[in-house]
């Protein structure tokens, strides 16, 4: 870093503490004069900035109470103009010595921006047609002791953007946006599903062991119980008893933890949804899918075909459905079906310089999905969905009566991402037991306390229905449909490494 820019970042620092300092004391001059304005407990609003706007016919020359944080201020001597952001929006006060009062007006004008107040007065419009309150009464209802970053610049370092979220909110309007937009979709995806008779749960976040899954849990403890305890990874399997018990349509939107890395797609803790309709397949979990993304795509984005980073994404058309040997094929030649057998494989793999990671122990099945991984993921743009996956990958997937080396799975990809994963799930607890001992092991190997969730097997044992299952990353969703690069854009506290001190 240069010595320019570091003299730079001194003198800020030194600027913000200054500020500061003054913050405080105009506080303390305020609570000397018993004014303080922490005391304040509430404040009739009549009025939000954008209803005032929104509404000027109907309340022109009326009188309005609205709050807000006041973000720009012009002082013309006797009379000034100030602006007011609430949580719908940003609306202009006049404010004149003589209609608010002597004192008060002096005191307006000895407040900092970012100070928050209530303002009551009425409507009208200035010469430049913007809708104003002209006030009769102003009052300070909290006082900000940190200045908001300086307006030409903003709050643009990304570190800090996601670190404090709610001064983001402040200088970035459009972030707000994004969030308000979270909260759409969400109700929107509900919405759809309870038309279609699904019922929304709450299963448990807390498990007591430790599945086999691929994915890394966080460890905590019950003191009162002395075990050890998981933060979930899923909600599938609990999910599923419910559709064991009689549950026919089921859905969780649920937050889920995975002690894995992080990157542009990947964070710690996420928002899942994961539905099961009982005798469906992974076929009507496509039809669904597909109708739900258009729906949303409609609903939110006001079109069929969407912008996602450069990229025109047309949701409106039928998607490419295509099995993983079909996908594999058309991106790298690579046959499935003409390899005799899983040495074979292992050689076309080798001649196409694809690594496999299970090395000479990989089996056609293997060999097929580091193909997909390696070819074929990062050509699908438009919206597609993959099907028919090795069994080796799908351990709670149900197998394919015609060709029992792949499974009922489907994962359907989006602007080169997997954007959801679905099955016909496995119903035979004899061989979903084998699938769990055999990705136990695997777990165990690598040093993992892993186990076999007996209890699901026990509840399989009772008879599960045929059942359709899908699972899809809320966030990922929320980052298609707002356009936004990386997923901490859609998480309103991305998890963060602590700064030291």
């Amino acid at each position: 870093m240069s010595e320019e820019i570091l003299k730079t970042e001194e003198q800020q620092e030194k600027e913000l503490g200054e500020q500061m300092v003054i913050r405080r004391n105009k506080l303390a001059a305020l609570q000397a004069e018993g004014r303080n304005p922490y005391e304040k407990v509430r404040y009739p609003r009549t009025h939000t900035s954008r209803q005032v706007t929104e509404n000027f016919d109907e309340l022109e020359g009326k009188e309005v109470a609205i709050a807000g944080r006041m973000t720009i201020r012009r002082i013309m001597g006797k009379a000034s103009f100030a602006k007011f952001m609430d949580g719908e929006g940003i609306i202009q006060a006049y404010i004149r010595r003589d209609d608010v009062g002597e004192d008060d007006y002096a005191r307006f004008k000895q407040c900092d921006i970012g100070d928050i107040f209530g303002v009551s007065g009425k409507v009208f419009k200035t010469q430049t047609g913007e809708v104003t309150i002209h006030a009769d009464k102003i009052e300070l209802l909290s006082k900000s002791l940190l200045p908001l970053p300086e307006k030409f610049h903003g709050l643009t370092n990304t570190d800090t953007r996601y670190r404090q979220r709610y001064v983001d909110l402040i200088v970035n309007p459009e972030v707000k946006e994004t969030f308000v937009k979270r909260s759409r979709i969400l109700k929107e995806i509900r919405a759809y599903l309870d038309a279609r008779g699904y019922l929304e749960v709450d299963t448990p976040v807390l498990h007591t062991l430790e599945i086999g899954a691929a994915a890394r849990p966080f460890k905590t403890h019950h003191n009162t119980l002395d075990i050890d305890m998981y933060l979930r990874i899923e909600t599938e399997l609990y999910l599923k008893r419910l559709i064991v018990g009689g549950f026919d349509k089921v859905y969780e939107v649920g937050r889920i933890f995975r002690n894995e890395g992080m990157d542009a797609f990947h964070n710690p803790e996420f928002t899942s949804i994961e539905m099961y309709e009982a005798y469906s397949d992974y076929k009507d979990m496509m039809d669904l899918i597909e109708d739900m993304y258009r729906t949303l795509a409609l609903k939110i984005c006001g079109k069929g075909v969407i912008e996602y980073q450069g990229e025109q994404i047309d949701m409106a058309s039928p998607w490419t459905r295509l099995t993983m040997a079909e996908a594999v094929k058309k991106y790298c030649g690579a046959d499935y079906y003409a390899w005799k057998d899983d040495a074979e494989a292992r050689a076309e793999a080798k001649r196409l310089g694809c690594e496999v990671d299970e090395g000479d122990a990989a089996t056609k099945g293997h060999v097929l999905i580091a193909m997909f991984d390696a070819f074929v993921e990062d050509k699908l743009v438009q919206p597609t969905i993959i099907y028919d996956y090795p069994v080796e990958n799908s351990p709670l997937a149900k197998r394919k009566a015609s060709e029992p080396a792949f499974t009922e799975r489907f994962e359907y990809f989006i602007c080169r991402h997997e954007m959801g994963n679905a099955f016909s799930e496995l119903n035979d607890p004899i061989d979903q037991r084998e699938r769990f001992v055999k990705q136990v092991n695997a777990k165990r190997a690598q040093g993992a306390n892993a186990e076999v969730d007996e209890d699901f097997v026990t509840a399989l044992e009772y008879g599960m229905p045929p059942t359709g299952g899908l699972g899809l990353g809320l966030d990922r969703l929320v980052m298609l449909l707002t356009n936004s690069a990386t997923i901490r854009d859609v998480l309103l506290f991305p998890t963060m490494k602590p700064i030291k001190k």
